[in-house]
């Protein structure tokens, strides 16, 4: 049966930011990133701070029953509102330096950014997650863009390769996971 998607509304960022913190509750860059004092509450948050984001700044998708998200970033998009950095810096709470402390590589600027991709566990292993990516890519493709990426787990590495993503840089954060940089060049074009 297919996936049905569709572009989120601001109503359906509550239980968007939910799916998102429910998909990475165990995921090793949250995990390492995020205070364990009330880790399920901050991570709930943080999402939603960043689905508001995306919403202004990109493109949010939702499957028909709010179990699968992605959400991706417009080439340039500018930084959230003082505001929600302000939030941010407070959720991230003890964390927050070793957070900014973080060098990863630049990101491409004239790339779109896979901000992110979560399905609920329990939607897992139906095609959800890579029919949000495909369709997330087909509208980088129709803009002409290229897209970026990162991801601390071996499997979504396994998945964005199959969708035409390349490892660009691998990053060992001291104390912390490993991060891959991932990279999809424009269509047809072969170039970042």
């Amino acid at each position: 049966m297919p996936n049905s998607l569709r572009d989120a509304r601001p109503a359906d960022l509550p239980a968007a930011a939910h799916t998102l913190a429910t998909a990475f509750d165990d995921y090793s860059w949250t995990r390492w990133s995020i205070p364990e004092d009330h880790h399920a509450e901050r991570l709930e948050e943080l999402q939603s701070i960043y689905l508001e984001h995306a919403l202004i700044s990109g493109i949010v998708l939702v499957s028909e029953h709010l179990d699968g998200v992605a959400a991706l970033l417009r080439p340039h998009s500018p930084a959230p509102a003082d505001a929600a950095q302000a939030r941010i810096a407070d959720l991230l709470g003890d964390r927050l330096d070793v957070f900014l402390a973080a060098e990863l590589p630049p990101r491409p600027t004239e790339a779109w950014e896979l901000a992110t991709l979560g399905v609920r566990p329990s939607a897992r292993g139906r095609g959800l997650g890579s029919a949000l990516l495909a369709e997330g890519l087909r509208r980088v493709d129709a803009a002409g863009g290229s897209c970026t990426l990162e991801t601390s787990d071996p499997r979504n590495v396994e998945l964005y390769s199959r969708h035409g993503f390349s490892v660009t840089a691998t990053t060992r954060i001291p104390d912390g996971p490993v991060v891959h940089s991932m990279l999809r060049a424009p269509v047809g074009t072969g170039r970042p």
